[in-house]
């Protein structure tokens, strides 16, 4: 749960300013918290059937067509741009590594360690099934915790001999305040991505009518978002205290002090995105290889597989290269696909499935996240587009 989007998170306080910043995450948390609930809870909706795809859970509550056409677009678009963020977040991490351990290496160019980063991924995406990837998944989450305390520990060593002594916005003008508003809601729900994956990764749980898999995943999920509430506020408050409005979009990257300790840093983040793309692959690679199959009448097989991921990677890949504008890509995605399926879709469909009375708990709960999903929905990606055109500006290609 706890992924790079922690990362951002000083600079989408820099963009909202100290009180609303971190209302902002505090309320983030809390929603995708009750809708992360509401998606375990449904997981078996009816009794002797599991929901083990998010499309399949909507196909049950609205239908083949719209249940399908509601769920799966969004979801997918969520799984590809959290492996576009993870090359170029990945890259990034590599270069910041090498660079921290020989100056002289800090002129390679960015594009060649994204590359190194791709090479990897081809290498595991060949991996079968989520099964198999429980000891990748494991040294990710350690690693993303580490990463996260060392960035919080750092930063405030720095603010207490650096204090910098302006805390104002980032912008200076009333629209950059306003774009940088919008991708500051992006960047913050990008960092609440697991509801993508929580059905495909439930399925992997056993489950029977005396012991159903929703109470075991629940204990899993209290545990995840105990630490991701921990993460997420020392990160964020620690570097933005730390650095003020100059903090940059990878708060790793504005730390310097000491090298040997930030570099390992780098190099934790590299390890856990390594992790952290094939959880967020590997329900595509499903998706494309049983299209293949099913729909066009190849037959699975080995070939068939190590071609099919090869061309997913090469592809998000690419487009990592194209447009490796970490800031940019978190409020532009968190907006445009993250917010629908953590904070609008579930509500939705436990809508449409426990049809709770009108102004119970659960539907109160369940409408006012929906709005503030959309809300985020909507205006996100506005910002997030401008913040990749002003990057694009002084960016020159495959650099």
């Amino acid at each position: 749960m706890v992924g790079a989007g922690v990362l951002g998170l000083p600079y989408a306080i820099s963009q909202l300013g100290w009180i609303p910043g971190v209302i902002a995450i505090v309320l983030s948390w809390i929603v995708t918290f009750y809708s992360l609930w509401q998606l375990v809870q449904m997981h078996e909706l009816v009794a002797g059937k599991r929901f083990d795809r998010y499309f399949e859970l909507g196909e049950h509550v609205y239908g083949p067509k719209l249940g399908f056409w509601m769920v799966m677009p969004q979801q997918l678009t969520v799984q590809v741009a959290s492996t576009i963020v993870y090359c170029v977040t990945g890259g990034k991490s590599l270069k910041k590594f090498f660079s921290m351990i020989s100056p002289n290496m800090s002129g390679i160019r960015q594009t060649y360690f994204i590359l190194i980063f791709i090479g990897l991924q081809l290498v595991l995406s060949q991996t079968p099934n989520f099964n198999t990837l429980k000891g990748v998944s494991l040294l990710a989450a350690v690693m993303s915790v580490c990463y996260s305390m060392v960035a919080f520990g750092t930063s405030m060593v720095h603010g207490v001999h650096h204090h910098p002594s302006h805390y104002g916005l980032h912008s200076h003008t009333v629209a950059g305040k306003i774009f940088d508003t919008f991708n500051a809601l992006g960047t913050i729900a990008f960092a609440f991505a697991g509801h993508s994956v929580v059905l495909e990764i439930q399925a992997t749980l056993p489950s029977t009518e005396e012991k159903p898999s929703k109470k075991p995943m629940w204990r899993g999920v209290i545990v995840a978002y105990t630490v991701v509430i921990a993460c997420y506020l020392s990160v964020a408050i620690s570097g933005f205290w730390a650095f003020g409005n100059s903090v940059e979009d990878d708060v790793l990257v504005s730390l310097e002090r000491p090298s040997w300790l930030i570099a390992i840093a780098n190099l934790m983040v590299f390890i856990h995105v390594i992790g952290s793309f094939q959880v967020f692959a590997m329900p595509v690679f499903d998706m494309i290889e049983s299209s293949l199959v099913q729909k066009w009448n190849f037959s699975p097989s080995t070939i068939l597989r190590i071609v099919s991921r090869s061309l997913y990677v090469a592809v998000v890949g690419f487009v990592a290269i194209c447009i490796p504008f970490f800031g940019g890509l978190l409020g532009f995605f968190g907006g445009l696909a993250f917010a629908s399926t953590s904070y609008i879709i579930p509500c939705i469909l436990w809508l449409g499935a426990k049809k709770p009375k009108r102004w119970s708990f659960h539907w109160i709960a369940s409408m006012v996240c929906t709005v503030v999903g959309i809300l985020i929905a909507t205006l996100a990606p506005i910002g997030g587009i401008r913040t990749i055109i002003l990057s694009a500006k002084t960016y020159k290609m495959f650099s």
